[in-house]
């Protein structure tokens, strides 16, 4: 996560009128309702509270609808296909989609192809892999090349960072999930409500259920989208906790 300088925003053109305490909580509270409404599905792979009242949907199975054998033909250049197919995606791919891109092959054999495919990569010194990340497949730079691509975000717009008080929430957001907006503040020491908001317009954070206690706060994680802007395959990759001083 790269630093940036913190850019205070009001939050509306004119002052509002001033209201207590609680009364506060609720509006945050009815203002994260609204934006629950419009995200996405919650994550397969995040963590969900087993007393959450809302529905969460079952895990997508990869390897559902894999076609039989006999029923399928392996092309020749097979390799070179699996090759163009990540090149071209904008998103991250699994081998069963994949599969299905190609003519409807098996993940396993697709699996085979990228498997050669790194091989051959490594033989030639090329200068990136194909890795996993969220659940998936994507062509990714070696770490020793970083540098190239530090020049290169360089030129990205200033909408498209993170300010410091987003990068650590999202942090705590990463490693306490789920947790609710008071268990962030309290790691924080200031009001959250508003930084969470941005987070989750960015799909970066989302709401994943509700905490078993008075009131039945929102719980919040992480998306398969934090996953992939920062090349991950699941929160089990993220460094330790005590490197980054997350109690």
């Amino acid at each position: 996560m790269s630093n940036v300088t913190e850019e205070n925003q009001p939050e509306n053109a004119a002052d509002p009128p001033a209201v207590d305490a609680e009364t506060c909580d609720e509006v945050t509270e009815e203002h994260e309702e609204t934006l629950v409404s419009e995200d996405t599905t919650p994550n397969a792979s995040m963590p969900i509270p087993s007393d959450s009242t809302e529905a969460i949907p079952e895990p997508v199975d990869e390897h559902a609808d894999e076609p039989e054998e006999g029923t399928y033909e392996v092309p020749d250049d097979l390799d070179e296909r699996v090759e163009a197919a990540l090149l071209t995606s904008p998103q991250v791919m699994n081998a069963n989609r994949i599969g299905k891109a190609l003519g409807g092959l098996p993940s396993k054999i697709i699996v085979e192809a990228i498997d050669r495919l790194n091989i051959v990569y490594a033989e030639s010194n090329r200068s990136f892999r194909i890795e996993q990340v969220a659940g998936g497949w994507r062509i990714m730079t070696l770490p020793e090349y970083g540098d190239v691509l530090a020049g290169i975000s360089k030129q990205r717009t200033t909408e498209t960072k993170l300010r410091p008080p987003q990068l650590e929430t999202l942090a705590i957001v990463a490693y306490k999930q789920p947790v609710t907006r008071v268990d962030v503040e309290m790691i924080r020491g200031v009001a959250c409500g508003e930084v969470l908001r941005s987070l989750m317009e960015r799909h970066l954070v989302k709401v994943v259920g509700r905490a078993d206690e008075i009131g039945r706060p929102m719980l919040y994680g992480t998306t398969k989208k934090f996953l992939e802007v920062f090349g991950l395959n699941s929160t089990k990759d993220l460094p330790n906790v005590e490197e980054i001083g997350i109690d």
